[in-house]
Formats: structure tokens, sequence, C-alpha cells
């Protein structure tokens, strides 16, 4: 059921934005049964389980990323979906302090659409999804840090969490100077 409406979901987005320039992908996946059981056993900061009712309460069974070129283009795709979508919850998602380098990303939870959603489920599904708004390089850097980081099996050493801060550094840069590109470039260079 929630791999069939996440599907859905992924069409609605691409039939919304696909058209917009500047999108690279939009995907739309539902949360692995082992995921959820996981995140639904999670204990809480003051003891006990942290989600009381977590078909209802964990916002993330399906979740949506729309990946675009450049940091200028996730304010347009997000004036964007607000036309179409109610916003629950609004994140701009980075490291605490200025600085340090590592996740960024704008993350919302929206109200799930009711046309994605067969009748046959319309008690099932969870009420909202989240969707993630990333450039390129954000995306590259949060997978491959999920993957050799987050997920790792050790802690890392002082060196190996230097060298995830210095690729952070390089992917924050990179979209900071393609962003000044593209102000130039592509929004307001409209001359020959």
């Amino acid at each position: 059921m929630l791999v069939d409406v996440s599907e859905r979901l992924e069409r609605h987005l691409s039939d919304l934005l696909l058209p917009r320039p500047r999108v690279d992908r939009i995907t739309a996946r539902a949360k692995s049964p082992e995921r959820f059981l996981a995140k639904a056993q999670k204990e809480s900061v003051e003891g006990g389980v942290k989600y009381a009712n977590p078909q209802y309460e964990i916002q993330d069974q399906i979740g949506a990323r729309i990946t675009v070129f450049y940091l200028p283009d996730t304010v347009e795709v997000q004036n964007e979906i607000s036309k179409y979508f109610k916003f629950i919850e609004v994140q701009q998602k980075a490291p605490s302090s200025e600085s340090e380098f590592g996740y960024f990303g704008l993350h919302f939870i929206l109200k799930m659409p009711s046309d994605v959603v067969p009748d046959e489920y319309e008690d099932d599904i969870p009420e909202f999804f989240e969707l993630q708004i990333k450039t390129l390089f954000q995306h590259a850097w949060s997978e491959a840090h999920h993957d050799l980081g987050y997920k790792s099996l050790r802690d890392l050493h002082s060196d190996e969490q230097r060298k995830v801060a210095f690729t952070a550094a390089q992917a924050w840069g990179a979209d900071a100077i393609f962003a000044e590109l593209s102000k130039s470039l592509v929004y307001h260079d409209n001359d020959p």
C-alpha cells in the first residue's frame, strides 16, 4: 500500500515539476518495514518510547526528494510546491555552527494529496509525507556520508571525521560558486 502510494506521489510530483528547468530528479519511496520498526522502537530523551502511536506519528513513512541543479532552484521549487501542497513543517537543515560543514537541505512535512491515495487506502495511509529539496552536490554528499559515516560499522577516527567535513566543505563551496554563476548566467543575464 505505501509503495503504491509512493509511486503515485512520485508521478504526481513529476507531472507538476519536471516541465521546470534544472530539476534533475524526483523520487519517492516507502520506508522499509525494518526502518519503520527501528524508528517506532526509539526511546525518547525522557525515557519510554518516543512514538505512542507510530502508525500516525511517524511522518516519513513516505518520503520524496527533488534534486535540482543550483541553490536558487531550491527556492523556485519550494515556491512551486507551495502552490499545490499544504505545509505542516519546514526546516532548513544545516550544521549548528557557521564554522562547521556537514548536511544541508530543505525538509518539509506536507499533507498527502488526496488525489494520489486510492479510496481503498484512505483510512490506512499516513496523513503526511516528508519532502526533501536538495542540490546535486547536497544530495551526492549526503548519500556518501550516509553510507560511509552514518551507517559505518565503527566510529570514525578524527582524521576520517576531518575528511568527511572537508568533502562537505567542498560540496558547499561548489554549490556557492554555481549559485553565483547561475544568478548571473541563468536567472538575470538576458543580454547576448
